[in-house]
């Protein structure tokens, strides 16, 4: 057994998360989520691996898409709130997305003009096109708008608790989750117990072995693991680097054959659907026999 204790959705790749009580999963994740992207003047996206500022940007998309708001995540900044209505119908542009190129609709000047004077450097904001068909890989392909790869990642609380295990033997203090944005954050409802064999999501990891979950009426289907990159070792709330930690500690025990670190598994849909907090996470097909 286990319930969804956080929804979280980054309507803008890289900005800070909106947290929520439900959420629309759509054959591309979570409504709105990584719809939108923050790009160079040639295109190129930003993410915090550069531009560790734009955790300090609060997105919030209305219900039905057609409006966005950019403010600062401390109330105290100087600067002011960007009023955004979303255009689906401006000309598209080429953007580049890990060197992959797609296409994605300007948003204007003055969202433009807002995000260039926060991060200090030119940048546009783009939207995925209605048309947009990328298609992420992994063992279950699926699609997705601007994430790094899969439409949704996927974290048990048991995996972050291990970590911080470990981190502490370094004398490192534990991490938020947000250090690793996940979309849905799994739990066991009666705690971390390993012992109880229906428990699975009390045993460190076991998302990785999960090939097919069940969530309300909506289905995901196993990606990938999660390679883990320098935005985790941006603090969330500051907008800065804060020292080796995660790395260093995944490096010890979480290297990827193919190489990197990983931390959380990456899905596909595919049933679309209503989730909700509380909803009973169910593993309909494991990897292997057993847990």
């Amino acid at each position: 057994m286990a319930d969804v204790v956080q929804l979280i959705c980054y309507p803008v790749k890289g900005c800070e998360g909106t947290s929520m009580s439900e959420a629309l999963l759509t054959p591309a994740g979570l409504a709105h989520d990584r719809s939108f992207m923050v790009i160079s003047e040639e295109g190129v996206y930003r993410t915090q691996r550069r531009h560790p500022r734009l955790a300090l940007i609060r997105p919030t998309v209305s219900a039905d898409g057609t409006h966005l708001t950019l403010e600062p995540t401390d109330p105290t900044s100087p600067f002011g709130t960007a009023f955004v209505t979303v255009s689906v119908s401006a000309a598209r542009r080429d953007v580049d997305l890990f060197g992959s190129t797609f296409q994605g609709i300007d948003q204007g000047d003055g969202a433009a003009a807002w995000l260039s004077d926060f991060l200090g450097t030119s940048s546009r904001l783009v939207r995925v096109p209605p048309e947009h068909d990328r298609v992420a890989d992994g063992l279950t392909p699926g699609p997705s708008g601007y994430a790094d790869s899969s439409a949704v990642h996927l974290l048990t609380r048991a995996s972050l608790g291990l970590l911080d295990q470990r981190m502490a033997g370094r004398g490192a203090p534990p991490l938020p989750v947000d250090r690793f944005r996940p979309n849905i954050v799994v739990d066991s409802p009666r705690g971390h117990d390993a012992d109880r064999g229906d428990d699975w999501a009390a045993v460190p990891h076991a998302e990785d072995r999960a090939r097919r979950l069940a969530i309300g009426g909506a289905e995901l289907g196993f990606a990938k693991l999660a390679v883990r990159c320098a935005v985790t070792l941006v603090d969330q709330e500051s907008g800065a680097r804060r020292g080796p930690e995660p790395l260093r500690t995944l490096a010890d025990h979480r290297r990827a054959t193919s190489g990197g670190v990983v931390f959380g598994a990456k899905f596909s849909v595919l049933t679309p659907g209503k989730l909700s907090v509380g909803d009973e996470v169910v593993v309909r097909e494991w990897q292997d026999a057993e847990r």
